[in-house]
């Protein structure tokens, strides 16, 4: 994506200038920058996005095909040899979709193909808010709907990948919400109070493996000291969350049996709400643990 501009900027600009500006952010539809410039002045980054997302919805249903049409397939050949727009190819490269396996090519392959022809239209989602096995999951089940439902399901995607994008490139007031957050904290409920040092190991878990995506260990409040994920949306799918209590209790001196009753305690979960915050807490004796989704 090009350099930043500020809402007021834009508010300022004219005509050729607007659509310049935003250039990228609905692909191939310089008509959406168009449409939204008879709306200003915007007075927050949210208010600009949904005029552009208006100037599509309003299109009778067979232009949203044709819109929609010029997405690229997910992992499509266009897309691996990156003739595509440069953030799609940002985008899909921020999934792996340009370094699948030969059989997870000819897997997206043979979806895109059945969607297509099913629908007339490209499989559309916002790959930012999603891990490979979360798309693949998509991709089955909305070969289920019927054309309409599809079709706004799509432009509801759209909206995803678009709000993105126009809060990267423009700065102002009332972004709309894309980030969410994952956190957690123990606490050692045999001591009452927060366990110190803590390692714990976040993986994300795919059908055929566990990635491990960050290490840290809690401070004195119990906490990390930042986010597990944060800055921007998570990615729908599942997870896995390990905590080494044993090495815990162990530094903690307590009378406990060898080996000890509680070692590496892990924790899966699913996360369906990519702006959401989930705060996924351990609370732990050297005999016991429970958790909660808490805030």
């Amino acid at each position: 994506m090009a350099d930043t501009v500020t809402l007021d900027a834009l508010n300022g600009a004219d005509r050729a200038g607007f659509i310049a500006a935003l250039d990228g952010i609905f692909e191939h539809a310089p008509f959406v920058a168009e449409a939204a410039f008879t709306e200003r002045p915007f007075a927050t980054v949210a208010a600009l996005h949904a005029a552009m997302m208006r100037a599509v919805t309003r299109l009778p249903a067979e232009e949203q095909v044709a819109f929609i049409a010029r997405h690229p397939d997910l992992a499509g050949k266009a897309a691996r040899a990156g003739d595509i727009a440069p953030a799609s190819v940002s985008e899909q490269a921020g999934l792996g979709l340009d370094r699948l396996p030969d059989e997870d090519y000819v897997r997206f392959e043979r979806l895109n193909g059945a969607y297509r022809a099913r629908f007339g239209f490209p499989f559309v989602i916002c790959v930012r808010r999603q891990t490979r096995d979360a798309v693949l999951d998509a991709f089955e089940r909305r070969l289920g709907n019927d054309r309409p439902a599809e079709l706004a399901a799509a432009l509801d995607e759209i909206g995803h990948i678009t709000r993105l994008r126009l809060v990267e490139k423009v700065e102002g007031p009332g972004k709309p919400a894309t980030a969410g957050r994952l956190s957690t904290h123990v606490l050692d409920t045999q001591r009452g109070g927060p366990a110190d040092g803590v390692r714990i190991e976040l993986y994300e878990v795919g059908r055929s493996a566990r990635a491990l995506l960050k290490e840290a260990h809690t401070n004195a409040d119990g906490r990390t000291d930042a986010p597990l994920i944060g800055g921007g949306p998570l990615r729908a799918g599942r997870y896995e969350l390990v905590f080494h209590v044993g090495a815990y209790f162990a530094a903690r001196g307590l009378d406990l049996p060898e080996p000890a009753f509680l070692d590496a305690v892990p924790l899966r979960f699913g996360i369906a709400e990519p702006e959401g915050h989930y705060h996924v807490p351990l609370l732990v004796t050297p005999w016991s643990y429970s958790t909660y989704r808490g805030s």
